[in-house]
């Protein structure tokens, strides 16, 4: 299994500990990667609200570069997953629009086809790696941990270009993962909802309403962690997660992990190693139950 890797800016900025955990337990399970070094930001929805011919452009390059070594590609980013999906899902379903696109490719000598996959690592590991080599890997079952999912908004929406139709199992792949590793799913509403981050700069109040009420609602529920495949609602989540707590005037104490903090945890690889001192919430007592420490 062999994937054109974008890593995305979060990974390599922001949240090294994301970066750093995939590059931990990938080359465990069979996975090849080759790194996407000069591809560019996906413009995180953000760019699309002002320009939605730039992001597409910029988005159909790396489709492109992909093309060109006939590679899929990996990302461990919910929010590049989403904004990737919904700008191939534009290009290949208007082909007028995707030549139009592929003249501003011309100058640096690309041109997309419309034929590069899209996948996120939580979704690899499902569909290409499989459960049954999942639990091959398993050494240290995260029996007695309790773990709630928070998918966030771009890996859950909109359901035709995340390809939902014909991979139904997606909008629940989260959960499968954290019962295959042995730890127990807390469900609570809010896992689908937005994180906040994307109102952080203008409406910091709001912003950190949600961080507490979604990290509250996991807690309330019994969660002794909440698991995130997006790297930006981690940032929000456990970054921000301090300042939800004092201007709500409440206690919150919830770690939040990365899924490659989750799956190297199952696979006995060691704390540090995964990144895991760098959690601002710091995850000790989770680590507790199952024999693990920082």
């Amino acid at each position: 299994m062999k994937y054109a890797f974008f890593p995305g800016c979060v990974s390599k900025g922001a949240c090294p500990e994301l970066y750093q955990s995939v590059m931990q337990v990938y080359p465990r399970l069979g996975i090849e990667l080759a790194e996407m070094t000069t591809a560019t930001c996906t413009g995180a929805g953000v760019l699309q609200e002002k320009d939605l011919r730039l992001g597409d452009a910029l988005n159909a390059r790396t489709f492109a570069l992909a093309e060109q070594q006939g590679l899929p590609i990996m990302t461990i980013c919910s929010t590049c997953q989403g904004v990737m999906s919904q700008a191939n899902h534009r290009l290949t379903t208007r082909p007028h629009y995707l030549q139009e696109i592929n003249g501003l490719l011309r100058e640096e000598g690309l041109t997309y086809r419309g034929t590069t996959t899209i996948k996120h690592f939580l979704w690899i590991l499902l569909e290409d790696v499989g459960e049954e080599v999942l639990r091959q890997h398993i050494t240290r079952p995260l029996s007695g941990l309790r773990a709630a999912p928070f998918y966030g908004c771009y890996i859950q929406r909109p359901t035709d270009a995340l390809e939902f139709d014909r991979h139904p199992d997606r909008g629940k792949s989260l959960e499968r993962i954290i019962e295959i590793l042995g730890a127990e799913v807390v469900d609570f509403p809010g896992k689908t909802r937005c994180c906040g981050f994307p109102i952080l700069t203008i409406n910091k109040k709001n912003s950190l309403t949600m961080v507490a009420t979604h990290t509250r609602d996991a807690q309330s529920h019994g969660a002794d962690i909440m698991v995130t495949p997006c790297p930006l609602c981690h940032l929000n989540l456990d970054g921000m997660q301090t300042n939800a707590a004092s201007q709500e005037q409440t206690s919150i104490d919830l770690p939040i992990l990365h899924l490659p903090q989750l799956l190297g945890l199952a696979m006995g690889l060691d704390t540090k190693s995964l990144g895991l001192n760098r959690n601002l919430i710091s995850p000790d007592s989770a680590l507790a139950k199952i024999g693990a420490r920082l």
